[in-house]
């Protein structure tokens, strides 16, 4: 078995926008990765879950700091690599718990109900848990899930901003005297910043696309911390530069049969992506409902002592709570589902069922993160928009994190499958 000893990075200083930040947990020390830890063996779901509420009841104290201030979560991404949550998607065969995709999707709801960014930081990590489960061989496998079992973390170098499309890949995979260079610009580096492992998709000379993980330090890798979006502040999803940076052979992995046989992997990275915008909806609707009755005005016409009194507040509130229930309702539904098809062999049919399953509860926890996070703001009145409340946080990050993909086709996906027997497209957004 390798060592999985990091390597050193350069860091600078947080302010800069042309290299990393300080990891503050590093006492100072200005060439350190993020530190390892020894991670809990989450055993059970219950586990899991417990986990995921300890750590959002210590993200929630400086939640609206972290937004305004553009603070990176060091300390609490550490406590999720601590608790074991990050190897609870892991497979059996390979040491994990591999938990049931209803508690993994639990668990990304119950922190992002909290901190949204904080529950996108490590998307990309079980993102790739997915991609990797179903494109690596079984040495590669054992090896980078046995270094994630130890505390490692996967960042996504993700897709490139001057591409046509999210999987036009310009990046370029070079093999010179047995060895791989990888040359590209890459942008929506959710994680990145705070990985040990980097994931970087490339074409190779015969313009094949391959995954490439790096391990942080390699000379070349450059992470910068220039992410600006209004709304998930603190994912530090911005760029990840690739000068002739050096792969090893046996870290890079083929993506051909990601399209050509039926997986999960793209259900899943849908799944948890759905997970995060029904924790924002239930965030958003949790602080309208504090602040209208603790701190609104009524309305005078509604002729009520207290703006929870107003009838027509009421009567939102109860609509928003319904519609909450039943994205939640099939986000659970969609986890179950994803749980049976991966009891079997899959096939193109029951990965269909999964991907359809997921995109139908995509459309609720999207439609619901924006409309309660909008409403709030109407329900709570004038006073909500004052800055040291900060509730205009929830709607920034609603907004931003349901642009990764446009609902618009989910629900084309779901009229095509049910109504002509046409399966979706096979790929992580969908």
């Amino acid at each position: 078995m390798a060592s999985f000893t990091p390597a050193k990075a350069t860091a600078a200083t947080a302010q800069t926008t042309t290299a990393l930040p300080v990891n503050p947990l590093n006492s100072g020390d200005q060439d350190s990765a993020p530190p390892l830890f020894t991670p809990t063996l989450i055993k059970s779901d219950e586990q899991a879950l417990n986990a995921a509420k300890k750590l959002a009841e210590a993200a929630k104290a400086q939640a609206i700091v972290r937004d305004r201030e553009r603070k990176l979560p060091w300390e609490l991404v550490e406590q999720f690599t601590r608790s074991g949550l990050g190897s609870i998607a892991i497979p059996h065969e390979y040491g994990g718990p591999q938990l049931s995709f209803v508690t993994i999707a639990e668990v990304f709801r119950l922190i992002s109900a909290v901190d949204p960014a904080l529950g996108q930081i490590p998307q990309n990590h079980f993102g790739l848990i997915g991609l990797l489960n179903a494109a690596a061989n079984a040495e590669q496998k054992q090896r980078i899930f046995s270094s994630l079992l130890q505390g490692w973390r996967i960042g996504n170098a993700g897709p490139e901003r001057s591409s046509k499309h999210t999987l036009d890949i310009q990046a370029q995979l070079e093999q010179r005297d047995g060895r791989y260079f990888l040359s590209g610009e890459k942008f929506y580096s959710t994680g990145a910043i705070f990985a040990h492992w980097v994931a970087a998709k490339a074409l190779d000379s015969q313009g094949q696309a391959q995954l490439a993980l790096i391990q942080r330090g390699r000379p070349g890798l450059r992470i910068v911390n220039d992410w600006s979006g209004f709304g998930q502040r603190t994912t530090a999803s911005g760029t990840v530069l690739l000068n002739q940076v050096e792969v090893d052979a046996n870290n890079i992995i083929p993506l051909a049969t990601i399209s050509q046989q039926p997986t999960l992997q793209g259900a899943f990275s849908q799944l948890i992506q759905t997970a995060i915008d029904a924790g924002i909806a239930a965030g958003a609707l949790n602080d309208t409902i504090s602040f209208v009755r603790e701190k609104s005005r009524p309305w005078i016409d509604a002729q009520v002592e207290r703006a929870s009194d107003d009838p027509y507040v009421i009567a939102d509130i109860g609509r928003l709570e319904i519609e909450l229930h039943a994205a939640e309702a099939l986000l659970r539904r969609a986890g179950r589902v994803l749980d049976e098809v991966n009891r079997e062999p899959i096939t193109a049919d029951s990965a269909a069922r999964a991907s359809i399953a997921v995109a139908e509860a995509k459309v609720l926890s999207t439609e619901i993160s924006l409309k309660a996070s909008e409403k709030l703001l109407e329900l709570a009145g004038s006073r909500a928009t004052l800055a040291e409340f900060g509730l205009d946080r929830h709607w920034r990050n609603a907004r931003t994190h349901t642009l990764h993909d446009p609902v618009r086709w989910k629900y084309h996906a779901v009229g095509a499958y049910h109504l002509n027997g046409s399966r979706p497209a096979r790929h992580s957004w969908i």
